[in-house]
């Protein structure tokens, strides 16, 4: 039996009756604290004031923005009037916005001002010149029929949005009626979040996830912890993905702990947040936990209250988890493995797992959820260690690609099967190890970046006749985005020309990282390009470009 069949907003409601003193979130650089009691009120006032500008169960509100403490208002704003949340990376810039907001058939998106080097509110305008002329929540736009309305996280006043605070105040001046009415039209198998991946194949595909999908798995995340109303997570993660609202926020809300957020991740302040809030739990891939043990102020910092936490997104190295394990206080560190269509987690080890098995492998199946591994080309399921892709089937189980149906018969089969394209083996313990991957996907640094979409782009220079792009095995990062161009006769193209182009368009974790010119690629005898053997290139190419330098 599963854990819950509520809603989130039911669930979240149950939780403020338990304990409304209870703190819920805290934000520990800017002093600010909300008791589960605050957040709620706070939560009903924006689910009425998108109900009052035209949101209604079933449209797609986009959020880009960083972990601002409004984006948590928005998630369970959206979930209680049965709205979908498109959540949207933060490094994405014009020509993936554009892409996300079509093919989502967005009706509102919720902005901040901009993310490092990219200016969101100039990225609106050029792509909604619209805007500037409309009547807030009227938007007409030819190039984006079902967007009506932008949104400005903030006070500020910008032409054409609104902003949270006018949201605010029109949900606080309109009755609950209509809000009950509707809660009690939502059901938990309702699709509630849409997050874009670039899965196994091709552009981005918004994946489909219900309130029993994601609140079920942050509960079964939480419990591998061992979480309890008193346990605290840190949690400088970004919220666009899965391993924040579900790993992060849906496994603190069912234990009813609290969440300490930080906006951005920065070790130092991330070290400094456990330190002041006496966290018991902290989150991150592999390259965050490298870069706070490695930080100069390290020992400065008292991490004693720190008990346990997840390390995914990326293969975690031995050395950094036993690291982990003896300098950080964290003896309980578990280790997550899933993907966005999973919702995403289904296999995890638990803090009673012996230190090796948690340090070396994914763990075990989560429960309600079925796992196996199959032979890629027979379907047949292997026998302990034997290589295979893991596959998923229960609960957890997205409905879909939106609007990509073709897509998803790709990954679900017929038995109601997900198939991962990763593969792996299971010890005779019963316990998983991810072994490498049948998809072309990059891993870098824990996003996922899918080359297709990369050479499809890339595709746009005039200058390119042909480019493959592959990934390098980095100590950093994991793996880095390199691309191998064929120019056309009678241009000429150097590296920086490349990535100029491509870092005014797409995100700078899929920008590559190094650009290699050649004049054919390694093929097999059926024509197909040997990908591998460009990435063992590449990594030739750059050591000889070291000894070069030196």
């Amino acid at each position: 039996m599963l854990f819950t069949n509520d809603t989130i907003g039911e669930f979240f409601e149950k939780q403020v009756q338990k304990n409304p003193e209870k703190e819920f979130l805290v934000y520990p650089d800017r002093n600010l604290k909300f008791t589960y009691g605050e957040f709620n009120d706070r939560v009903n006032m924006l689910s009425k004031g998108l109900l009052e500008i035209g949101i209604i169960k079933g449209d797609h509100v986009g959020i880009w923005a960083k972990n601002v403490p409004d984006w948590l208002t928005f998630m369970f704003a959206t979930a209680k009037i049965g709205a979908v949340l498109v959540t949207v990376n933060t490094a994405y810039k014009s020509h993936e916005l554009a892409y996300v907001m079509k093919q989502s058939d967005m009706k509102a998106l919720a902005i901040i001002d901009g993310f490092r080097d990219v200016n969101y509110l100039d990225i609106v305008y050029e792509l909604l010149p619209e805007l500037k002329t409309s009547q807030r929540g009227n938007l007409n736009s030819s190039e984006f029929p079902f967007l009506k309305s932008v949104i400005y996280v903030g006070q500020e006043k910008h032409r054409g949005m609104y902003n949270t605070n006018e949201l605010m105040l029109l949900g606080k001046h309109t009755p609950d009626d209509k809000i009950l009415k509707i809660k009690s039209e939502l059901n938990s198998n309702d699709v509630i979040n849409m997050q874009y991946t670039s899965g196994t194949t091709g552009f981005p595909k918004g994946v489909m996830l219900t309130h029993k999908n994601i609140l079920n798995n942050g509960f079964y995340i939480g419990e591998k912890q061992k979480f309890t109303e008193k346990d605290r997570l840190c949690l400088p993660v970004p919220l666009f993905h899965c391993f924040g609202i579900v790993l992060g926020v849906l496994a603190i809300l069912t234990h009813g702990g609290t969440l300490v957020m930080l906006e951005l991740f920065d070790p130092l302040l991330t070290l400094a947040a456990i330190q002041k809030e006496k966290c018991t739990a902290v989150y991150g891939v592999p390259t965050m936990f490298i870069a706070e043990l490695s930080h100069p102020m390290f020992d400065m910092f008292d991490l004693s209250s720190l008990r346990t936490g997840i390390m995914a997104g990326s293969p975690c190295p031995v050395e950094a988890m036993k690291k982990v394990i003896s300098e950080m206080n964290m003896k309980d560190v578990t280790i997550a493995y899933g993907l966005t269509e999973a919702s995403p987690v289904f296999t995890m080890t638990s803090v009673d797992d012996p230190i090796e098995k948690r340090v070396q492998t994914v763990g075990k199946s989560m429960p309600n959820c079925e796992v196996r591994i199959v032979d890629p080309e027979t379907g047949k399921t292997c026998l302990p260690n034997q290589v295979g892709e893991i596959c998923c089937k229960g609960y957890n189980v997205m409905k879909g690609y939106y609007k990509m149906p073709e897509k998803t018969s790709e990954v679900i089969d017929k038995e109601g099967w997900l198939h991962s394209g990763d593969l792996a083996v299971q010890d005779s313990d019963g316990y998983y190890k991810i072994v490498g991957r049948i998809k072309e996907m990059i891993i870098r640094g824990g996003e996922n970046i899918y080359p297709r979409e990369i050479e499809e782009f890339l595709y746009t220079m005039p200058e390119i006749k042909d480019v493959q792009v592959v990934g390098i095995p980095d100590e950093k990062y994991g793996e880095i985005v390199g691309a191998f161009v064929i120019v056309k006769e009678g241009c000429e193209l150097k590296e920086e020309d490349v990535r100029d182009f491509a870092l005014l368009k797409i995100a700078r974790y899929k920008v590559p990282k190094h650009v290699f010119f050649v004049n054919e690629y390694p093929m097999t005898a059926s024509g197909k390009i040997q990908k591998f053997k460009l990435s063992n290139l590449g990594l030739e190419l750059l050591k000889k470009r070291k000894l070069e330098e030196l």
